[in-house]
């Protein structure tokens, strides 16, 4: 039995560690499935105000995907993000560009305003076309985007072409010459009714898509958890009812 002793030992330590990783992910699961649902009631739901100052510090990701709408007037410039389009709302998708531009709000404080998709390889005139910006005092309504910091794995800006490979919108501001100071956390995409007649920017292209792989990720740790099990049992039973040999002469 003494044999039985720390393989046992170990087997319930590797359990309890597969089991917590298995329910880890079921919760996992169950905040995704909340998300997910709670993504879908705001972006169908009415705007409330754009959160100001005092709210930014109590910003989470709760906020994420929030309706919200604004007043103000958009400022001098625009700054770039990559990525494609695989599932447009409107009529153009493929590789391309959304436009950030900084907004002014009437109590004077700063967000960048995601005005929308801009194709790749699109000519001279049209691009400059579409980044006209509208001109006075306009409310704006869309979808609130918590700024994103990029992480090593994330291109450099392409600083010539003002491109950004992640929403970070203080980087933006920085290059744009906008004063960071008042600057919001996060950024606003436009709903699709405020795409401008000639059709671009694109407006209304946020992608409202999670990737929720939990469940598989549980049933894989609960799969291994019985899989320990099973042979943990194999080879004790094997210890304490070992086979006879018999030997042949």
């Amino acid at each position: 039995m003494r044999k039985l002793i720390f393989p046992t030992l170990a087997t319930l330590i590797a359990l309890a560690i597969l089991l917590n990783l298995g329910f880890w992910q079921l919760n996992r699961l169950a905040w995704k499935e909340a998300l997910i649902d709670r993504v879908k009631a705001g972006v169908a739901s009415s705007p409330i105000s754009a959160p100001g100052p005092a709210a930014w510090d109590a910003l989470t990701e709760d906020d994420d995907y929030r309706h919200v709408e604004v007043r103000g007037v958009f400022q001098g410039g625009s700054a770039f993000y990559y990525t494609a389009l695989t599932d447009p709302v409107g009529t153009i998708g493929g590789p391309g560009l959304m436009v950030y531009a900084p907004f002014k709000s009437d109590e004077g404080w700063t967000v960048f305003v995601n005005r929308g998709f801009l194709p790749q390889g699109l000519d001279g005139d049209r691009r400059t076309e579409a980044l006209d910006l509208p001109e006075g005092e306009i409310t704006l309504t869309g979808l609130l985007r918590l700024s994103e910091e990029p992480n090593w794995t994330t291109p450099e800006p392409d600083k010539n072409d003002l491109i950004w490979f992640a929403r970070d919108t203080a980087s933006m501001a920085e290059l744009l010459g906008v004063e960071t100071t008042g600057l919001a956390p996060y950024s606003v995409d436009l709903d699709a009714a405020f795409t401008p007649v000639a059709g671009l920017p694109q407006a209304g292209e946020t992608i409202v898509r999670f990737k929720n792989d939990h469940l598989g990720y549980a049933l894989t740790w609960f799969g291994l958890a019985a899989t320990l099990v099973g042979v943990y049992l194999t080879w004790a039973a094997g210890v304490i009812w070992p086979r006879r040999r018999t030997d042949s002469t």
